[in-house]
């Protein structure tokens, strides 16, 4: 494991942090106190605090994961941000897209909330994606395919 791949998890454990806050502690907020206010779906803002370590831990997981599985799949002398964009719709489909689908059909809440789960968050994981390819955009080119 070289520097690249530090960096790159790091890089990615910092953006799953910070586009996570973006797509569902702000874009989403106002979608979920709604539910909240329906349905006790969600931890209050206060216990959800007191664990904020686990969020961490996740994001950290997340990242060095992503990382990893993205320079195992470089692919020589494609270009850096199709490979970035085709990772991140693939981890968004590995990942997020079953997730939130699941979460549908065992907790209360609306679809429309759902859709905007799935497609903010794949964004997100798109744009970690290509941060990634770019920041390995040198490997294309010497790793084999």
């Amino acid at each position: 494991m070289d520097i690249k791949f530090w960096i790159s998890g790091i890089v990615a454990t910092v953006l799953f942090y910070f586009l996570s806050f973006i797509v569902h502690g702000l874009i989403l907020s106002s979608d979920y106190m709604q539910i909240m206010s329906q349905t006790p779906l969600f931890r209050t803002e206060e216990d959800a605090f007191r664990h904020m370590p686990f969020m961490l831990l996740a994001d950290i997981i997340m990242g060095f994961a992503f990382a990893w599985i993205y320079r195992q799949g470089i692919t020589r002398g494609e270009p850096w941000l199709v490979q970035g964009v085709r990772f991140g719709v693939a981890a968004a489909l590995l990942s997020s897209v079953p997730h939130y689908i699941i979460y549908y059909v065992i907790q209360p809440g609306p679809a429309v909330v759902v859709i905007k789960q799935i497609i903010l968050q794949t964004i997100a994981i798109v744009i970690v994606g290509i941060v990634v390819a770019w920041l390995n955009r040198g490997e294309a080119a010497t790793v084999s395919s």
